[in-house]
């Protein structure tokens, strides 16, 4: 396997990660999303500051430029160049090269990967992710407790190391990138999501 292939396959996976979905449709309705609300450039904050029509397009770029970065790496450079590119896709996300280097916090586009890598250990991800909002309003606990136990459950499964050092580095990147949230929950001042408000 080319050692080129692979590092073309994460600067593949950069560049379309680099694509923030969420700065895109902000400027759609003439604003920068990282001037808004927690100043995050993410769904959650689109949501919030734009509501769920924005929101939805922006979880629909965000997951789609995981799928694709995946499926180029794969075609390029088989199961090591998907990971490669999946990886660079989620620090474009976090550090998009058109946005200077601000951007979101991953988890979207991570759990996308990871559904492209391992469908079961992501699909519990998930529906750990959806309880924690469901029973605490905290969109940023839920990916918080999802990112640590993502590790987890690559070791449980029996995942190769390239595997499990993925979901190491993958898992300690979102939690970093939550640093503030975690603040904000320790101290009661995290904002919920209101259920109520996401009508509109």
């Amino acid at each position: 396997m080319s050692f080129l292939l692979i590092v073309l396959s994460g600067i593949v996976g950069y560049l379309l990660g680099s694509i923030n979905s969420s700065i895109i449709v902000g400027k759609l309705y003439r604003i920068d999303i990282r001037q808004y609300g927690s100043g995050n450039a993410g769904m959650t904050n689109t949501l919030r500051t734009l509501g769920k029509k924005a929101a939805f397009f922006v979880l629909i770029g965000d997951i789609l430029k995981g799928i694709l970065s995946y499926l180029i790496g794969l075609i390029l450079a088989g199961s090591t160049g998907a990971m490669m590119a999946g990886t660079c896709a989620i620090l474009g996300h976090n550090w998009p090269i058109y946005f200077g280097f601000r951007g979101g916090k991953g988890a979207l586009t991570s759990i996308a990967v990871l559904f492209m890598m391992n469908a079961e250990i992501a699909l519990i991800l998930l529906i750990v992710f959806v309880i924690t909002v469901a029973l605490t309003r905290y969109v940023s606990l839920g990916s918080i407790l999802g990112a640590a136990l993502f590790p987890v459950l690559a070791i449980a499964y029996k995942q190769n190391i390239g595997f499990v050092i993925f979901a190491l580095v993958i898992g300690l990147i979102v939690i970093l990138r939550h640093h503030s949230n975690i603040v904000r929950i320790l101290n009661g001042t995290e904002s919920k999501l209101d259920f109520r408000k996401l009508g509109r």
